[in-house]
C-alpha cells in the first residue's frame, strides 16, 4: 500500500525566480539571496533537529526535496509538506512554504522540517495532535504564545478535544484549529516531563501496539488517556507551570530555535470548561490557522482517498 501524505496549506501564486541546491533540497525563491538563506537553514535544521528529536542526524536522501518560496513582508506564513509511504520506505517530498523572510526561518521552515524528521524516523502517518503538536515546539516564541492564547479561548468556548478522541485521530478534523492549539499545549507538557527523546519514543511505543494508555504508563507514569487529560487540564488552569526540578532535571534542555543561526479508545471523557481571565483571552479574534492540513492516500493505479 502507498500513502501519500501531505502537512499544511499553500495559497501562494507567484511565480518564483532563483534556485539553489544543497544536498538535500532544491530550492526555488524570488531571489537567489533568498534561496541560498533557505536552502542553507534548511539543511541546518535537517542536522540539528534530527539530533534534538531522535538523538542522531538524518542519512542524505536518496532525491532531494524540493522547497517552493513565496516570501514577502506582508505575506500569511503557512507550508505544506507531502511525501510517500510504501513498505516502511518514505520518499517523493515536496515542500512548500510562505511568509515574511522572518516568519519562514524561525517557524514555518522548522515547522515543516520536523515532520520530515518525524517521517523519516517512523515511517508511518502519526496520530494528528503528536505530529502537528510536536512541529509547533519548534517555532517562533510569538507563534507558540498564539497557540496557547487560542487554547484558552477554545477550552473555555466548548471546542476542547476529548483526549481519547484526539488520540484516535488520523486525520484532520473539521473545526482543525483547536487539534493544532491543543496538541501543541499536550506535545509541550509532556517534553516537560522527560524531553524531546523520550517523546519520540512514547510515540513510537503508542503507534507500535496502538496502546496509548500503556505507552503513557512506561515513559510518564499515566495511567491512562482519561488521567492524562484531567493532569493536563489541571496544569492548563494554573497557567502551565514550569515542572518541579525534580521532574524537569531529566529532560534535555530545548534550543531556542528562533535564536539558531541560518540560516483510540474508550468513550471521550468530555472536555470540561477552563475558566480564564479577560487577559488570556486578549488578541485571539482573527487568528487563522497557518497550517490547514489534508492526508491522501494513493493507490497504484492513482487514484486517491482521505488517509485515515
Amino acid at each position: 500500500m502507498v500513502l501519500v501524505v501531505l502537512c499544511g496549506a499553500w495559497h501562494a501564486t507567484a511565480a518564483v525566480a532563483a534556485g539553489y541546491r544543497t544536498v538535500n533540497f532544491v530550492v526555488d525563491a524570488p531571489t537567489e539571496t533568498l534561496a541560498r538563506r533557505i536552502g542553507d537553514a534548511a539543511e541546518q535544521y535537517r542536522q540539528d533537529l534530527a539530533i534534538e528529536w531522535t538523538g542522531r542526524p538524518l542519512p542524505r536522501w536518496s532525491r532531494p526535496c524540493p522547497i517552493q518560496a513565496q516570501v514577502a513582508p506582508n505575506l500569511g506564513a503557512g507550508g505544506a509538506t507531502s511525501f510517500v509511504f510504501d513498505n516502511g520506505e518514505v520518499f517523493n517530498w515536496t515542500m512548500t512554504i510562505q511568509g515574511s523572510e522572518q516568519r519562514i526561518l524561525d517557524s514555518v521552515l522548522p515547522h515543516e522540517i520536523t515532520h520530515t524528521i518525524f517521517a523519516s524516523h517512523f515511517r508511518r502517518p502519526l496520530p494528528r495532535w503528536a505530529d502537528e503538536g510536536a512541529c509547533t515546539t519548534v517555532e517562533h516564541p510569538v507563534e507558540r504564545a498564539r497557540q496557547h492564547r487560542l487554547l484558552i479561548e477554545f477550552l473555555t468556548t466548548g471546542r476542547g478535544i476529548a483526549f481519547p478522541q484526539m488520540f484516535a485521530m488520523r486525520e484532520y478534523p473539521a473545526d482543525v484549529l483547536p487539534l493544532y492549539s491543543q496538541g501543541y499545549s499536550l506535545a509541550r507538557y509532556l517534553i516537560e516531563r522527560g524531553g524531546r527523546h523520550k517523546y519520540v519514543a512514547f510515540v513510537g511505543d503508542g503507534l507500535a501496539a496502538d496502546d496509548w494508555s500503556g505507552a503513557l504508563a512506561k515513559h510518564y507514569g499515566v495511567g491512562s488517556v482519561p488521567q492524562l487529560q484531567h493532569q493536563w487540564l489541571d496544569w492548563v488552569k494554573l497557567g502551565c507551570p514550569a515542572p518541579p526540578a525534580s521532574v524537569a532535571v531529566a529532560q534535555v534542555q530545548p534550543t531556542d530555535w528562533s535564536r539558531t543561526p541560518r540560516g483510540q479508545s474508550p468513550d471521550p471523557v468530555p472536555m470540561p470548561p477552563v475558566a480564564a481571565t479577560p487577559a488570556a483571552l486578549a488578541t485571539t479574534a482573527g487568528r487563522r490557522s497557518i497550517y490547514a492540513s489534508q492526508a491522501r492516500r494513493a493507490t497504484e493505479d492513482g487514484n486517491t482517498q482521505p488517509v485515515r
